[in-house]
This record gives C-alpha cells, sequence and structure tokens, in this order.
C-alpha cells in the first residue's frame, strides 16, 4: 500500500502514522496525479490541517479502515478503487464521512443509481486553491456543527445518576 504523509517542508514520508487525539483536523487526499496530489497536500498544511494522501482508490480505502478522518477529498478516476467505488465502500461499512470528489466529469449517472452518493460535495476540475480551502472550511465547519449538536453535555453522567436513570 502506497501512502504517505506530507510533511510540512513538504517532503514525503513513507509511514503510516497511529491517529493521534488533537484538535487538527485530518483530511485524506486521494489523486493518482503526482502534482496535483503534492499541491493540496501543501495547500491545506499550510492553511493548518493534518494531511495524508494517497494516490490509488485501494491504498485510500486502507487508510480509510486504519486511520480517522474528518474529510477526504477524492479524485473519480482512480487506479484500481475509483472514486465511486471508494464511496460505496465507505457506505457499506458505515464510515460517515464529508467527502469532496474533485473529478473533470462529473459521474452524474452514477449519483442517479445510488442515492448514498448524493451527499458528496462536487468540485470540478480545473479548480483553485482558494476554492479547494474554503470548500474544506465550509465542510469541516458544518461537520463540527452537527457533531456538536448531537454530543451529549460534558456532565451527562452525573445528570442522567441525578435523574435515577442508569446507562
Amino acid at each position: 500500500m502506497k501512502e504517505y504523509e506530507i510533511s510540512p517542508a513538504g517532503a514525503a514520508v513513507g509511514a503510516l502514522l497511529q491517529a493521534q487525539p488533537d484538535s487538527v483536523q485530518r483530511i485524506l487526499v486521494v489523486e493518482d496525479g503526482d502534482d496535483i496530489r503534492q499541491l493540496n497536500a501543501e495547500v491545506l498544511i499550510d492553511a493548518g490541517y493534518q494531511v495524508k494522501v494517497a494516490e490509488d482508490g485501494a491504498s485510500a480505502w486502507a487508510a480509510l479502515q486504519l486511520n480517522s478522518y474528518d474529510l477526504l477529498i477524492t479524485d473519480q478516476f482512480l487506479p484500481k478503487v475509483s472514486g465511486v467505488e471508494l464511496l460505496k465502500k465507505l457506505h457499506t461499512a458505515r464510515l460517515t464521512l464529508p467527502v469532496i470528489m474533485a473529478t473533470g466529469i462529473l459521474p452524474t449517472w452514477e449519483f442517479a443509481l445510488h442515492p448514498c452518493l448524493q451527499c458528496v460535495t462536487m468540485l470540478r476540475k480545473p479548480y483553485t486553491f482558494g476554492k479547494l480551502l474554503g470548500m474544506v472550511k465550509n465542510i469541516l465547519h458544518a461537520s463540527a456543527r452537527a457533531r456538536a449538536e448531537i454530543t451529549p453535555p460534558p456532565n451527562w453522567q452525573s445528570q442522567s445518576a441525578a435523574m435515577g436513570l442508569q446507562l
């Protein structure tokens, strides 16, 4: 499996790292084009995100099973496992993760056939880094807000005990 972590200096480190609990949002970028993959990673790192990259859908799927991410950015036309196939795997495995599909050709017929894919945000190539960053920030903000709405309050255990509820 080929997955690399891009360091802030831009060098590729060929190691899979375990998820570390911190407040930095983690993004997996899946792109078979070396230059696009590297540039996207560097722009996201410069914006303060922790970024891992994969060059094909099979490597991305393996990374998604080993680590947790806050966002997946994927191309549609990938070696081994396409972007749509990767999204179907996510759905089948019940992995909830916001997704940006960055592609030159929108697979609208695939999305019509599979309603589970309709929650994906589409980013049409070519795009600017400003557009990419804006979309990433909006999606991560909305995702964090949604998680906060369903997160129990910090003292939920003491409140349930005070009400005589047992969990």
